[in-house]
């Protein structure tokens, strides 16, 4: 190891051989700058045991070991000895002190007054704030301490933000490496996989969530209306299996043409061909909403009386919309400033048990920054990439199906709707 003047001692826990944990780690080092030694490695005897790595990390300045100790949080890496947070307030508003922690969305807790303290909210890529005050000496009661994640447009000057990797640490959720309804999930990305199988324990997961009092929390794109999938998932809402809907204006657009005109896109969906006219329907079909009021205006009215939004609104459940420069109209429900629209879905995310995304790419990468790791996270794309991608950005807990998203969602009503299989047939 060449000579350095800065370093701390790490550990790491966990399957660190077969989902290949510690090679990205000791790349993590030597791509940021830095050295490592490695002073202890124990592998576990058996696939269900953990390994355990304890290395030496060393950078030529304090700045740059600290980048390095904040990425490696990102893969479980802890510090031997973690110490005391640095907490240093912000100077001016949505701008955090130099060398803030930048988080990770692994349970994170944070060392203040000698005590750790469990992060409220965990979220990638935004600040650790502290509020209130310690004890003044440890073992001296609760003390009145909250840590949570802020994220960078929200920071008020002020605010004490932890800074650095001190005082820091994360825990990494418990991999399943054999049965449960995540066992097929062991690569990121399933695409030759038995699909009745993965169908049946993405459902199996959405159940689990329901029966311990969780929502499932939806990530939908146009695909959704565009394959004919719609009606699957008005069954799956009329089931109390969708809770909260984030999409985009072209989600709930298309969905309302098909209501309003058996289009989508001015594709007639029954016959596969497009209609005289059918390219103005989508933008007859935002104006219409649009003269409404909202979307929920349009079904209380009457206007709106079938699809996935009806069944929404019918049924009391969530939906929020977040839109980008390229949309038309666009509905009045739309969120148009993304910073909003980003808030507005925070607000969503307590009590979220599992997370499907199907056929978005921009709302499934936002929604995995949002996530905590903690929620079980499938995303289901034609596009092998939009299921790789989450991973790349950060959502250890995403894993992916490569398929048709219109058949993985009729098999999906089939295996969680009662009596779906007959109302298909029937239609």
């Amino acid at each position: 190891m060449s000579q350095r003047s800065h370093q701390e001692s790490v550990e790491i826990t966990g399957h660190l051989i077969d989902e290949g944990s510690l090679s990205r780690v000791l790349n993590d080092v030597g791509e940021y700058g830095g050295d490592y030694v490695v002073h202890q490695f124990d592998i576990g005897h058996g696939t269900a045991d953990p390994s355990y790595a304890r290395l030496e990390v060393s950078a030529a300045d304090e700045e740059t070991l600290q980048r390095i100790l904040m990425r490696l949080q990102t893969h479980g890496v802890n510090q031997v000895e973690p110490g005391e947070a640095e907490v240093v307030p912000a100077a001016q508003d949505g701008v955090f002190p130099d060398g803030f922690y930048s988080s990770t969305n692994l349970e994170t807790q944070v060392r203040v007054g000698g005590r750790w303290w469990t992060v409220e909210n965990p979220e990638m890529d935004c600040g650790l704030v502290v509020e209130g005050d310690a004890p003044a000496a440890e073992g001296a009661g609760a003390g009145d301490v909250a840590v949570r994640t802020v994220p960078m447009a929200d920071v008020r000057a002020g605010m004490r933000v932890v800074c650095g990797a001190a005082g820091v640490r994360v825990t990494v959720p418990v991999s399943e490496r054999s049965g449960g309804s995540f066992g097929f999930m062991e690569s990121d990305v399933s695409s030759e996989k038995p699909q009745a199988v993965l169908v049946r324990q993405v459902a199996d997961g959405m159940r689990e969530a329901k029966e311990a009092g969780q929502k499932v929390l939806w990530v939908g794109g146009p695909g959704v209306v565009h394959t004919g999938a719609a009606p699957a998932m008005v069954a799956l809402v009329e089931a109390g299996y969708v809770d909260v809907l984030f999409a985009g204006n072209a989600l709930a657009t298309h969905d309302i043409e098909s209501a309003l005109y058996g289009t989508s896109l001015g594709i007639d969906l029954a016959r596969g061909q497009g209609v005289e006219h059918g390219h103005e329907h989508h933008i007859r079909a935002i104006n219409t909403i649009r003269k409404a009021g909202s979307i929920r205006a349009a079904v209380e009215q009457g206007v709106l009386t079938s699809g996935v939004m009806h069944a929404l609104v019918t049924h009391g459940k969530e939906f929020v919309l977040v839109g980008s420069v390229r949309d038309d109209g666009p509905l009045p429900d739309v969120h148009t400033d993304v910073i909003d629209g980003q808030r507005a879905m925070r607000a969503q995310l307590d009590g979220a048990g599992f997370c499907l995304m199907v056929a978005t790419m921009l709302h499934s990468v936002a929604t995995g920054n949002l996530l905590p790791a903690s929620v079980p996270l499938v995303c289901v794309d034609i596009n092998p990439a939009t299921v790789t991608k989450l991973a790349d950005r950060g959502s250890s807990q995403a894993r992916g199906i490569v398929t048709d998203v219109g058949l993985f969602l009729e098999q999906l009503a089939m295996e969680l709707v009662p009596g779906y299989r007959r109302q298909a047939a029937d239609a």
